[in-house]
């Protein structure tokens, strides 16, 4: 028998992730010591470890791995596997495919000078104005037309008219950027009202506030540059970032389907004092 270190080493796979296995149940020490708490495996665990790594280089989660091992003595079970993820690498061998093509276009177009992209940097202030907003914690960015729903429902019911501008607007709370578990709020200006708080949203005030922004015309493939630019603009000017980047939305995706059409005006904020 092999101590977790020396196993560790023949199978070529770390101390943590041999932990791991033992705690979703996947690859359990053969023994372990109750008074030492030495964990134990056997030379015929290397064959079982050396399976799990060879399904997860097909591309299967440990989650599946660990129903394939239960099965392992059924072939036709397995066998039904291994179809099922060979036609998932086909799907994902077809986008992957789409995603060269769109390189390649994409790479001749720079070359012809076709792709010329200026973004434009100004300070502006957006005035005060009263609003409904909509707070919530999304799984992820995409999810963000699920809140301008909510305010499209609370404007019905509630009789609420949108100002025009109606400077439509999403905020990005967290203090940094995240993949999943995002903090978002939007916001629509309104006619003068009562302020209100429900469980689902609120009327209130906004106050001004400076912002250098830019305005971009298409998909939001472009945020990227679009920061880049900024970037730039801020160390040019001795500028400082001073609050939560928001997106005002003068052609949205809900207006119009088609990316070409958007109109967003990408805003920094520039004074702390006065937050949207």
């Amino acid at each position: 028998m092999f101590k977790i270190g020396d196993f560790s080493r023949l199978a070529t796979t770390s101390i943590r992730m041999l932990r791991y296995y033992d705690k979703i149940k996947l690859l359990t020490p053969a023994i372990i010591d109750e008074a030492t708490g030495y964990r134990y495996y056997t030379a015929a665990q290397l064959s079982q470890i050396n399976k799990i790594k060879k399904l997860k280089e097909m591309g299967f989660s440990l989650a599946i791995i660990k129903e394939l091992v239960a099965i392992e003595q059924d072939p036709r079970q397995v066998e039904n596997y291994l179809k099922t993820r060979e036609k998932e690498l086909q799907v994902e061998l077809d986008e992957l495919n789409q995603q060269q093509n769109l390189l390649k276009s994409s790479l001749k177009l720079v070359k012809e000078d076709e792709l010329e992209m200026d973004y434009h940097v100004s300070v502006k202030l957006i005035p005060a104005r009263q609003v409904i907003s909509v707070r919530r914690i999304l799984t992820s960015y995409h999810e963000e037309g699920q809140l301008w729903k909510i305010v499209g429902k609370a404007l019905n019911e509630y009789q609420l008219k949108p100002e025009n501008p109606s400077y439509s607007l999403a905020i990005f709370r967290d203090e940094e950027y995240k993949d999943e578990d995002v903090d978002v709020e939007i916001q629509m200006a309104i006619s003068e009202t009562d302020p209100l708080k429900t469980n689902v949203f609120e009327i209130k005030k906004s106050p001004s506030i400076k912002v250098a922004s830019v305005m971009m015309n298409g998909s939001y493939d472009q945020l990227p540059a679009v920061n880049e630019a900024v970037a730039k603009w801020f160390e040019v000017t001795g500028e400082k970032l001073k609050g939560p980047m928001f997106n005002i939305y003068h052609v949205s995706p809900g207006q119009d389907a088609n990316p070409v059409n958007w109109v967003t005006e990408v805003c920094y904020p520039l004074n702390k004092k006065e937050e949207v």
